[in-house]
């Protein structure tokens, strides 16, 4: 049995720049959440096709596994990983939330592509499998990378390590689902016209200890977390949203220091 760990993330501060091409694109801090993690592991079994358990509700087209399955297998052109997948079968032990802001189905299929990479022999270089990673999602060159910090930019396909201090963070996730379409449509349609990048200028410069204390304002940290308060009108009355705690990505989950 192989087995990976697909870490969640945060967004210390997340920063729409502009639209460009249909997508919007960002600057942001990511941090991995060390203590939350989902599990990957390539088990031995006698398959037909390539098989996930673990996460049977998600048809599987739209599995992010599976894209990242069809995606290698597209690029490299090499058989062996769909001879390895029918001698093995995919099981997700799942403990990030879903629609919570943490990155956890792009942490999943990043995991499947770097622990594929390895086992498969396929050597594909990280700057490679990271662009790769981002025909799939935005967040996955982050986790390609494998970063404790980064920054990241562009519409997430450029990250740059950035060193300092393991935070230590303690989160909360309601259970209101944040669909990121639907944010990211509304701050197009309502926000979009108010950035203004002069007010973070060198942010990421900045450590994320004294981004959180200086800045302190979850509203100025992230440009979704009003279009997401505005989508899901119920996360006003989380009463993490009214006591100095922060807001991760399109949401919906909360975070302050521990």
């Amino acid at each position: 049995m192989y087995q990976i760990k697909a870490h969640a993330k945060v967004n210390i501060f997340l920063k729409i720049t502009g639209h460009k091409e249909g997508y919007h694109t960002l600057i942001s801090r990511f941090v991995r959440v060390e203590g939350l993690y989902d599990t990957i592991a390539f088990e031995p079994c006698d398959c037909e096709a390539f098989t996930i358990e673990g996460c049977e509700d998600v048809p599987l087209e739209s599995n992010t596994l599976y894209k990242a399955y069809t995606t290698l297998i597209d690029f490299t052109r090499n058989r062996d990983i769909e001879t390895f997948f029918r001698s093995h079968k995919v099981v997700l032990t799942k403990r990030i939330p879903s629609q919570a802001g943490l990155g956890g189905g792009s942490s999943d299929a990043a995991a499947f592509m770097r622990l594929c990479n390895e086992v498969c022999g396929l050597d594909i270089q990280t700057n490679i499998l990271s662009k790769l990673g981002s025909t799939i999602g935005a967040d996955l060159p982050f986790f390609i990378h494998n970063y404790p910090s980064a920054n990241v930019s562009g519409f997430g396909e450029i990250v740059e390590a950035f060193e300092e201090e393991t935070l230590q963070l303690e989160l909360f996730t309601p259970t209101i689902g944040c669909d990121t379409a639907r944010v990211y449509h509304i701050f197009k349609t309502h926000l979009l016209d108010k950035i203004n990048p002069e007010r973070f200028k060198a942010w990421e410069k900045m450590d994320s200890r004294t981004l959180l204390e200086t800045i302190a304002d979850p509203v100025i940290l992230n440009d979704l977390y009003q279009a997401a308060l505005t989508a899901y009108p119920k996360l006003k009355e989380v009463p993490q949203a009214n006591e100095g705690w922060f807001f991760s990505g399109s949401g919906s989950t909360f975070f302050k220091l521990a």
